[in-house]
């Protein structure tokens, strides 16, 4: 008897977690979608503000992108050249 209360409590967490997932799933893709949307807009925002400035003609304009801190270099190890010998 416990060895079918155990199968059907399986059985009913498989539906119930499929079931969930069916209605969670298109709104966490929904979220993501609309959070994903924003952020493109507001980089491309950035750069737009940058492209409708007026500039002189012949004048060279550098745009260096926000910097989030230096990364570390990695340093792997040496680097060995091997050549081959017949």
């Amino acid at each position: 008897m416990v060895l079918l209360k155990t199968i059907l409590f399986l059985i009913l967490v498989y539906y119930a977690a499929k079931l969930l997932l069916k209605w969670l799933a298109p709104r966490l893709f929904n979220y993501a979608m609309k959070k994903t949307q924003e952020r493109f807009g507001q980089d491309f925002g950035q750069y737009q503000h940058y492209a409708n400035e007026p500039t002189e003609e012949g004048k060279t304009t550098v745009f260096k992108g926000t910097s989030k801190g230096s990364k570390p270099s990695k340093k792997v190890g040496e680097y060995i050249d091997f050549e081959e010998i017949d």
